[in-house]
């Protein structure tokens, strides 16, 4: 029976609008408060309409030595220009991108994972180093 793993594609951000794209400092001190953002389509834009939409990113945590990742953010962006009107003629879109502030207290690899409406799941990796 096939794994949802091997459903989940990755590619290089800079020429695929799909893959989460993880910006975060690649080293910190252990127990200091960091931002970690996700964003979609950093180089290569990618569409936000009601038929072509990135309807939510997760982003994950997985220690050194750890068992499991720690999921440390989900978000859904749940505005795509939806209106009584038709397609695109609602007032809100929300632009795909999240934020999170977290401290660590172990090195390890950051993992974000998006769902694009069309194309199905998409992820990316990021290492850290947390110094002592």
């Amino acid at each position: 029976m096939p794994q949802l793993s091997e459903h989940i594609r990755s590619d290089d951000w800079k020429k695929e609008k799909h893959v989460p794209v993880i910006e975060c400092p690649r080293k910190v001190k252990s127990g200091e408060i960091f931002p970690v953002k996700v964003t979609l389509g950093k180089e290569v834009a990618h569409p936000n309409t009601t038929e072509h939409h990135i309807a939510w990113v997760s982003l994950y945590y997985h220690d050194e030595g750890g068992k499991f990742a720690h999921q440390v953010a989900h978000v859904e962006f749940t505005a795509h220009g939806e209106s009584a009107d038709g397609p695109n003629q609602g007032p809100v879109y929300t632009h795909h991108e999240a934020t999170a502030s977290l401290k660590i207290a172990k090195s390890g690899v950051f993992h974000a994972v998006a769902y694009c409406n069309i194309h199905g799941l998409w992820q990316s990796s990021a290492e850290l180093t947390v110094e002592p």
